[in-house]
């Protein structure tokens, strides 16, 4: 609806905001460049971050980023998965039939995996999202999958993304053997206020806004509530402009954002 109003060509503020087209901040691709360099290596990363702040987005950038002809990225995420899913979830993707027994199939999936960088000179890049859903055993799973001739090599690029409870536990002494098994560490902080004044004005231009549309003390109540979220930066934004288009507004201000979040995000 608000679309027409201020004559948007696309929404500015949904999930499927094209990779090119998203916010990118020093932050963010500092992190993207880390885990492009574990998917290079090999190295087994952690990405953690609060619900809401971009960790999958960030994830799906990566993918974008990985030549097609060099890495085939393999993306799961099921709070329930357990180790014979997982190695069947892989498996499938690569486009094989797993094995029923979870050894044999984490047998299979190396032995595929040797043969497709031999041969195809491809890097299986195996992103597990939702990981502090996980189990403990999963989790354990994970240390004996990435051991490959006598812990000298590993068979794939592991990226383990979850919540910051996920780094919270994995912190914990019962889980120091997964641990020290992490290279890398990435952790998605939130944006400041002028990361979010940016971060609204890069979505407007990609739905093909010519003018400022949100006020700067807008700005500031988009913030105060959000606390740099961007998935509540989104909801906050989406509602104002539906609320501004419904009562012909041209600008979004202050008054109408805090009217908005009091009736509707309270």
């Amino acid at each position: 609806m608000f679309e027409d109003f201020y004559e948007f060509t696309a929404i500015p503020f949904s999930r499927n905001v094209p990779v090119q087209a998203l916010y990118q901040d020093n932050d963010r691709d500092e992190h993207v460049n880390r885990l492009k360099y574990a998917s290079k290596r090999q190295l087994f990363a952690v990405l953690s971050g609060e619900s809401g702040s971009g960790k999958t987005t960030l994830l799906r950038r990566l993918k974008s980023e990985l030549a097609n002809t060099e890495y085939i990225v393999i993306y799961l995420s099921d709070s329930r998965l357990t180790p014979r899913h997982f190695y069947k979830g892989i498996l499938e993707q690569l486009g094989f039939e797993a094995k029923y027994f979870c050894g044999d199939a984490k047998n299979q999936l190396h032995r595929e995996i040797e043969i497709m960088k031999a041969v195809h000179n491809i890097t299986p890049v195996v992103i597990v999202d939702e990981g502090h859903l996980l189990a403990r055993d999963m989790l354990e799973e994970v240390r004996f999958l990435l051991n490959l001739k006598m812990d000298s090599q590993s068979p794939m690029a592991l990226i383990l993304s979850g919540q910051s409870e996920l780094w919270e536990n994995l912190k914990l002494h019962s889980y120091t053997a997964i641990r020290q098994r992490v290279d890398i560490h990435c952790q998605i902080g939130k944006l400041d206020l002028a990361q979010v004044i940016e971060y609204i004005k890069a979505h407007l231009i990609f739905a093909g806004c010519q003018r400022d549309i949100f006020s700067d003390a807008a700005f500031d109540t988009i913030f105060k509530f959000s606390s740099g979220i961007p998935r509540l930066v989104n909801k906050v934004c989406n509602a104002s402009l539906l609320y501004g288009a419904q009562n012909r507004k041209n600008i979004v201000d202050d008054r109408m954002v805090k009217l908005i979040i009091e009736s509707e995000l309270a």
